[in-house]
């Protein structure tokens, strides 16, 4: 499982790095991914010291310059709509958890895998088409523009 965790954490990093022609921003948001799988849920977090599903996907995307609110609901609120099956590296993917609307976000990856802040697992890698999550799903949103998306490497 570590293994796993490990990959998808470097994957996410490539992910975020590739393409972006500076060593230094390449190698800030690696670090920033391999920082960030296994740490703790923490209601409210937004550091290093535990991460809430928002606070999480809001500290990666200010890592590539992109301000976005702390909330799940108010991360809805921006950028354009994306349909489930023309997901791309870097959408945001929300949940409706509670019955009443959206209430989880996390970043996904590829290969119907997303990663998010849990409260069982911390920031885990998980599949989006499988178990828990596949009831779940509300819709996704593409935060950064095409242009921008190309310069962070996506």
């Amino acid at each position: 499982m570590k293994k796993k965790l490990t990959a998808a954490a470097l994957g996410l990093a490539l992910l975020f790095t590739a393409g972006l022609g500076q060593a230094s921003a390449s190698s800030v948001l690696q670090s920033t991914v391999n920082k960030t799988v296994g740490i703790p849920y923490k209601y409210g977090g937004t550091t290093l010291a535990g991460f809430d599903c928002s606070g999480f996907t809001r500290y990666v995307y200010k890592k590539v310059g992109v301000t976005l609110p702390h909330s799940s609901k108010q991360q809805y609120q921006k950028g354009q709509s994306v349909k489930k099956t023309q997901l791309t590296k870097g959408d945001l993917v929300f949940f409706d958890t509670s019955g009443s609307g959206i209430s989880h976000v996390g970043i996904y990856l590829s290969n119907n895998e997303f990663v998010s802040a849990t409260s069982s697992k911390g920031i885990a890698i998980t599949p989006i088409n499988k178990g828990y999550w596949s009831s779940k799903y509300y819709g996704a949103k593409r935060v950064l523009s095409t242009s921008a998306a190309k310069k962070v490497g996506l």
